[in-house]
């Protein structure tokens, strides 16, 4: 039973209290982002944008700090101020790691608070302005408080942000190799540059040998080429909110 409320929950988060927003910039935006933060998706990532010249967004909890996730690593405190001091955009992804489904607004506001105080006092009074749910779990209560905090939430529900869209419930790809065989990269890629739309991929985990939620190298590599060749700008979510809202 409880499996089918959580999915009802789901449904509604989806389709009601929509905050519309359109979005059309100038030509089609890349953004790339990497939830949790195991250590991997700044060790074995980070040289690979810095080779590309490019931002990316890491969607911090800081309840995950030094810890273990998935069996793996999570980012430490250093990892983040790195990050961080080398440009890269910290968002959002709750304190605790904690499903919205569970949770009441008064709940969610405790935890976004902890977490925006964690992050501030790490990071010289960092105050996060993007969102991502944990699991993709987008609560119908959720929603306008997620709005009051942020400029923008993200899921995990595929496609590209293209026309109207939900400000609260941005629709994403997952660089994950449990997702990745089932995609046209190459066809999302130019759909997006060809829409003036706005494509945002996530992962976890980065090793030649990943989770089923994270990715190879070389697959953010050549999805990276794939938007240079379609002549996508490639910004981290904050940034691509305001070249792509309107």
């Amino acid at each position: 039973m409880s499996a089918f409320i959580d999915k009802m929950r789901r449904r509604a988060g989806r389709y009601l209290d929509v905050r519309p927003v359109t979005i059309r910039p100038p030509r089609g935006v890349l953004s790339l982002s990497f939830d949790d933060i195991p250590r991997s998706a700044w060790t074995e990532a980070g040289p690979i944008l810095a080779q590309h010249g490019i931002k990316a967004t890491y969607y911090v909890c800081g309840g995950l700090s030094g810890g273990r996730n998935l069996d793996l690593p999570q980012f430490e405190v250093e990892d983040l101020q790195t990050l961080h001091a080398a440009g890269h955009e910290v968002g959002c992804h709750t304190y605790g790691h904690v499903s919205t489904l569970g949770l009441s607004p008064a709940e969610l506001e405790a935890d976004l608070g902890r977490n925006a105080a964690w992050v501030a006092e790490r990071l010289d009074g960092h105050e996060m302005r993007t969102f991502a749910y944990p699991f993709g779990d987008c609560a119908l209560r959720a929603k306008p408080v997620i709005d009051r905090r942020f400029l923008c939430g993200r899921g995990v529900r595929d496609g590209i942000n293209a026309g109207r869209a939900d400000r609260n419930l941005l629709q994403a790809i997952g660089l994950e190799s449990r997702r990745l065989p089932g995609y046209d990269l190459e066809k999302l890629v130019q759909d997006t540059a060809d829409a003036h739309g706005w494509l945002i991929a996530y992962g976890h985990d980065v090793s030649d040998s990943p989770t089923p939620y994270g990715c190879r190298p070389e697959d953010i590599d050549r999805l990276i080429g794939l938007a240079k060749a379609a002549g996508l700008d490639i910004l981290p979510v904050g940034a691509a909110w305001a070249r792509a809202a309107r």
